[in-house]
């Protein structure tokens, strides 16, 4: 297997040479600088601040291998089963990001670690990851929607973003590395046709991800691909769109729970509704399923603002 650096001094992603892919995996394979410290670049985007759900892939990444190194595990011994992240400040693309891992506590099953992300001393993310020993237990199994379209049958975001013929498609259509195919038609440009706060949605990487992939790696690259459209549902119900002029948009917190294994090269259907906004906040809430299982569960709550908006609820 090769690795983007084949040596220890970053944590080691086995190589793609396929774009966008390949420069988000590149990304999440960072730097030692200490035993407590990581740092990683960001991929280009199409602003000038750090994609949230890039720094939360990467402080998956740091937790893993800062739990792997410190109690001497294996690649799968303890995989992380769930990160509480909060976004404080905006990250900028052009500095790189610091990531400082603390131990919390290493049990017989469970480990934690804190991660707090840094630039110019400046805090702008701090999460608690939690990851697990595999271990027997009862077991419920959700199954996915019936009905949903398959995602041949659904207009994919790479076609969608070719199509446009300016910076911004150009961008997108160059550098983000997940195919997302909305069932009940996307939000980019033009809200919604229904007011109805849900959404479905397949996604999967543009190129397979490489032989050796960890499941570590498959997971934070979930983290990456879900913060895009965790807000979306939200937005359905408010009537805005990613592109609509005087919305202001940003990611407050998001956590994930994963339950099972998967690859996300091949399809994840995400089922996302929204049960509350109010006071320019809205809460996300989704499931993703891989092969009829559940695979994940996230949360996320935004900022979601309109400039004429008026109405505070108590």
């Amino acid at each position: 297997m090769t690795l983007y650096f084949d040596d220890d001094s970053h944590i080691p992603v086995p190589v793609t040479h396929t774009e966008p892919v390949a420069s988000l995996l590149r990304s999440l394979a960072l730097e030692r600088v200490d035993e407590n410290t990581y740092r990683g670049e960001s991929v280009v985007r199409v602003t000038p601040r750090v994609y949230g759900g890039q720094v939360q892939a990467q402080a998956v990444m740091a937790a893993d291998d800062h739990v792997r190194r410190t109690m001497g595990l294996g690649e799968n011994d303890r995989l992380a089963h769930s990160i509480t992240g909060a976004f404080l400040r905006p990250g900028d693309i052009n500095i790189p990001i610091d990531f400082q891992v603390m131990d919390l506590h290493d049990g017989h099953s469970f480990s934690t670690r804190t991660v707090i992300a840094r630039q110019k001393d400046e805090i702008i993310f701090e999460a608690r990851v939690s990851l697990q020993e595999l271990q027997p237990g009862p077991s419920i199994k959700e199954e996915a929607p019936k009905d949903v379209p398959a995602p041949e049958e659904v207009p994919s975001s790479v076609d969608f973003f070719a199509s446009l013929h300016n910076k911004i498609g150009n961008l997108q259509n160059a550098c983000n590395g997940i195919d997302l195919r909305h069932v009940n038609g996307d939000v980019y440009v033009h809200p919604a046709k229904s007011r109805e706060p849900r959404q479905y949605v397949w996604m999967r990487t543009r190129s397979r991800m490489p032989e050796g992939s960890s499941r570590t790696l498959q997971r934070a690259m979930l983290a990456y691909a879900a913060d895009q459209i965790m807000l979306e549902p939200v937005m359905r119900g408010v009537g805005v769109s990613w592109m609509m002029p005087g919305v202001a948009l940003a990611t407050l917190d998001h956590a994930i729970w994963w339950h099972r294994n998967f690859d996300i090269s091949d399809w994840i259907l995400a089922d996302m509704y929204s049960p509350s906004a109010q006071n320019g906040r809205g809460l996300g809430l989704a499931k993703f399923y891989q092969d009829g299982r559940l695979i994940a569960t996230m949360a996320q709550e935004g900022m979601v603002r309109r400039n004429t908006e008026r109405t505070i609820e108590q």
